[in-house]
């Protein structure tokens, strides 16, 4: 199995494709999420794993748009516990470390402990465990990453405060992309799917409520705007459903009534 992800070993990503493929799996790294889509439309790799959201920071907004433009499918969904470590080279205190370095995400997730550090410099950068890697590689003492307990092990660097994020229950959604729609042996009760509505007045309100009627729980409605159409967006929805028929009705009646309709992927729901 070929399984495209962003980031490098140690990376959260890295650790999904771990727990879910094993292995022996084919890990391919790639810098860029866009990479990763590319590389499963292109057929390199058979899966792709993308986070999609995070309970705390909420969506990734372009991972959205990259699913749509590289006409891929979702398969399946998986939660990602998330617990953020501080690490550096060894030998160092906190009173050492003068700037930090991670994902804008992972800053933002822990927020509370830097506000408590105003001595450390918090700097955007592309990946947590690229960070832990450059900090190793280069000897960079003084300089600190916020990334997983695997990239500590794999990098060789000392957590000096472990689990620093803000909410500690603190959840990332990650998603697997498959090239082609998948055939699945469980019964789907998740549904990922962009409506482009109509440009008329009570649109979007028409549609929720017909989703309501047929008992489609939505847990994420994102809108995004039309570049080609000024003023007009398109929503990328996930809904939980219960009944099979009373969710085929509802896919009816948004091809027939409300817009251009897009179904991304039917699968099952793992929250929880």
């Amino acid at each position: 199995m070929r399984v495209a992800i962003q980031g490098i070993p140690g990376s959260f990503h890295h650790q999904v494709a771990l727990l879910n493929f094993g292995k022996e799996a084919q890990v391919l790294p790639f810098l860029s999420f866009e990479e990763v889509a590319k590389s499963v439309a292109s057929g390199a790799a058979e899966v792709g794993i993308m986070a999609i959201e995070n309970s705390i920071a909420g969506a990734i907004l372009p991972n959205y748009d990259l699913i749509d433009r590289y006409e891929l499918f979702i398969h399946e969904e998986y939660y990602l516990p998330i617990s953020h470590q501080f690490m550096a080279l060894p030998g160092q205190t906190i009173a050492d470390i003068s700037e930090v370095r991670s994902h804008p995400m992972a800053l933002l997730q822990c927020k509370t402990f830097f506000s408590q550090q105003p001595q450390i410099k918090l700097i955007d950068d592309l990946d947590t465990a690229s960070v832990a890697k450059r900090i190793q590689e280069e000897k960079l003492r003084g300089v600190a990453a916020i990334a997983s307990e695997i990239a500590a092990e794999t990098y060789g660097l000392e957590i000096l405060a472990p689990n620093i994020q803000t909410v500690q229950d603190n959840f990332t959604r990650f998603i697997f992309l498959t090239k082609e729609k998948s055939n699945r042996m469980d019964a789907p009760n998740k549904v990922s799917f962009k409506i482009t509505i109509r440009n008329e007045a009570g649109g979007l309100a028409k549609l929720l409520t017909m989703l309501a009627d047929k008992n489609l729980n939505l847990s994420k409605i994102q809108s995004i705007p039309l570049m080609d159409k000024p003023w007009d967006y398109a929503f990328f929805i996930d809904a939980e459903f219960t009944e099979e028929q009373a969710y085929q009705e509802a896919v009816e009646q948004m091809q027939e009534r409300y817009g251009e309709l897009k179904i991304f992927g039917e699968y099952r729901s793992r929250k929880g």
